[in-house]
């Protein structure tokens, strides 16, 4: 549990499967502008620094303090968020052109005041914009007080702070600044700004909300509060370079990334942010909790969610590796860096499939193949690969049917490869989503289908099951993919789809995976609505290879983990299964590798032996191969 009085605590939570170096990295984040903070992980500590007893001035973040009158207020009844602010508050203090403005405008930013939290102006008519403001907050903080007749600190002590573990000594709410002293003949507080607290005081209010709101205040109340608002997305942001995209990932009172803003960090993850970067961060679905603050770590202020995204990103990884170790595999060895075979510079993807010639066939996406290099650079070319995994030779092959331009998510490219029966099949992303074509004659012509996967399968990669799909495990061809629409978003899961090997071209004979009955065995469904997840990684989960490993008859999956640029540094993790859909188990797993390991990584069949895998992976814009030596258990 917390504890009080600690300074420069280290205290390392009790799961084996916590990253301590990513704890220290939000740490060190944090410290950039000193002062205090703490991560629980499962309700307990897992680090802790600075004084944890020192109060804060936590700014805004006090708006998010506040959302728990609002909760509770709706609880009793007393407000719904469709009433009029204006039949809650006094004439002669609430203007009259905001008078249709409602709490739930209020508590969005959207009833259109102009920031500075005193008697601001309007700046726009209620519900037209979103506009970050101290003054529509502080409006709301006197209706609740107005309809509770009592001052919302004491409200709140003796109905929420006192049941979480919040005493006086731990938070103060100061009296309103930019107002008079009460409303109504109470004492006024602000929801703008005021509160003041240590980080144990911020991190049970984190607590608080991850819990659902403990049964003190709605559990429904914080599901509306912690995501996106489909009413208020699609509003213009009033200040979008301080404020970018500001509308499509705020709650009520709470900052959220439904939105998927931040690249790498879960889609449930909310905080509260004030100025100084005074912070309360929530990431339910790894059940962690931080609170941090002292002085802000850039200057000015901004709500760029891209400003706190490493700070995100560490505390997103602090859990490790999602699995529990392998019962098959004991770890990889992996060969020194300077062993890495590496060619074709300056392209990437290269998916793989091992035909019937004996030949490996790829495909690049934003390069020129191997040397020598074809004239133009494609978003999606060719090239056949012979000999080893340490010496091998690329050769281009030139497709007026299959070659694309475009740079980045502009062009169509390959994600995945296989060979079956002896035609070569690809599935291209950036397609709307993904768009299947094949080759009889080993990548120089391609047909494409008229049909596309729309739903989900933004960059899908075939289960690889050897020399042209020889040591497949029954009639049907596998598909892999993150579950979101492109190829450039991570997920919370990866998904599967089969098909019949010999219908492969037929849309109409597409299954996906959608969960494990009572006997434990795989449900298919003909909808891509009704698919399930095989693998889970809240937030984590970006572009997967699977292949089958013979020796061991296990599906190894390779999985980059997301980040700003993984092409030069970045981690991965190496995971297991006795099957297609797992249960899978860790076979290799690591935030940050010695080298960067590129956008994608797989294992190709032809390249495997008993003992050793060869790592086919795109670091640094490379058609790059290490070797890693196998340890059993």
């Amino acid at each position: 549990m917390l504890r009080a009085g600690v300074v420069f605590l280290i205290a390392v939570s009790a799961t084996a499967q916590t990253d301590r170096s990513q704890l220290e990295l939000a740490r060190d984040l944090a410290l950039q502008g000193g002062g205090s903070g703490v991560i629980l992980l499962g309700g307990e500590t897992a680090l802790a620094w600075g004084d944890q007893d020192r109060l804060y001035d936590l700014k805004s973040t006090s708006k998010s303090v506040g959302s728990i009158a609002l909760g509770l207020a709706i609880s009793d009844g007393l407000v719904s968020l469709d009433d009029r602010a204006s039949d809650c508050l006094p004439a002669d203090e609430f203007p009259a052109e905001a008078a249709p403005a409602t709490l739930f405008q209020l508590a969005t930013h959207t009833a259109g005041f102009d920031k500075p939290g005193g008697f601001a102006p309007l700046l726009a008519k209620p519900g037209t914009r979103w506009a970050y403001s101290d003054a529509g907050p502080n409006w709301l903080a006197d209706c609740l007080t107005v309809r509770y007749r009592r001052d919302l600190s004491e409200l709140l002590f003796e109905r929420v702070f006192s049941k979480i573990g919040i005493a006086e000594r731990d938070l103060r709410w100061r009296d309103h600044s930019y107002r008079p002293r009460s409303v109504a003949g109470v004492v006024r507080r602000e929801f703008g700004s005021g509160v003041h607290a240590n980080v144990r005081a911020m991190a049970r209010i984190g607590l608080l909300f991850l819990r659902g709101g403990e049964g003190l205040i709605p559990e429904a109340f914080v599901r509306i509060a912690t995501r996106p608002i489909p009413a208020v997305a699609d509003l213009p942001v009033a200040d979008p370079e301080r404020y970018p995209q500001a509308s499509k990932h705020y709650g009520l009172l709470w900052w959220n990334n439904g939105d998927g803003a931040v690249k790498g960090v879960p889609r449930d993850t909310f905080w509260s942010w004030g100025l100084h970067d005074s912070l309360i961060v929530v990431i339910p679905s790894l059940d962690l909790v931080a609170a941090r603050a002292g002085q802000g770590w850039r200057e000015g202020w901004s709500a760029d969610p891209e400003i706190l995204a490493p700070f995100l990103r560490a505390l997103a990884r602090t859990p490790g590796a999602p699995y529990p170790p392998s019962p098959v595999f004991a770890g990889l060895d992996w060969d020194p860096p300077e062993k890495i075979v590496r060619k074709a510079e300056g392209g990437d993807n290269w998916p793989s499939a091992w035909a019937d010639d004996g030949a490996l066939y790829t495909a690049y996406g934003d390069g020129w193949g191997f040397l020598p290099k074809v004239e133009r650079k494609l978003s999606l070319g060719f090239a056949r690969v012979a000999g080893g995994p340490l010496d091998f030779t690329g050769e281009n092959l030139r497709s007026m049917t299959g070659e694309r331009y475009g740079q980045g998510a502009a062009g169509v490219k390959a994600s995945g490869m296989t060979s079956v029966d002896g035609v070569l099949y690809l599935w291209a992303r950036n397609a709307r989503n993904a768009q299947l074509a094949w080759s009889r004659d080993y990548a120089r012509t391609w047909q494409w289908a008229h049909w596309r996967l729309q739903e989900s399968f933004g960059a899908p990669a075939f289960l690889s099951f050897g020399q042209d799909n020889a040591d497949a495990r029954d009639r049907y061809v596998y598909t892999y993919s993150q579950d979101v629409d492109s190829a450039y978003d991570s997920a919370d899961g990866l998904v599967l789809a089969r098909v019949p090997h010999d219908q492969i071209r037929d849309r109409a004979a597409y299954e996906f995976f959608a969960g494990i009955d009572a006997d434990r065995r795989p449900t298919w469904s003909a909808s891509v609505a009704a698919r399930k997840p095989v693998f889970e990684n809240p937030g984590r989960v970006y572009r997967s290879s699977v292949s089958y490993h013979p020796p061991t008859r296990r599906y190894l999956l390779c999985q980059i983990i997301p980040g700003e640029d993984t092409r030069f540094e970045g981690g991965f993790g190496v995971y297991d299964a006795p099957e297609p859909w797992g249960p899978w188990t860790t076979v290799f797993y690591t935030p940050k590798w010695d080298v960067g390991p590129g956008e994608t990584c797989s294992f190709p069949p032809k390249w495997m032996t008993d003992d050793a895998l060869h790592m086919l992976f795109s670091g640094d814009d490379f058609f790059a191969v290490r070797k890693a030596k196998i340890r059993l258990r």
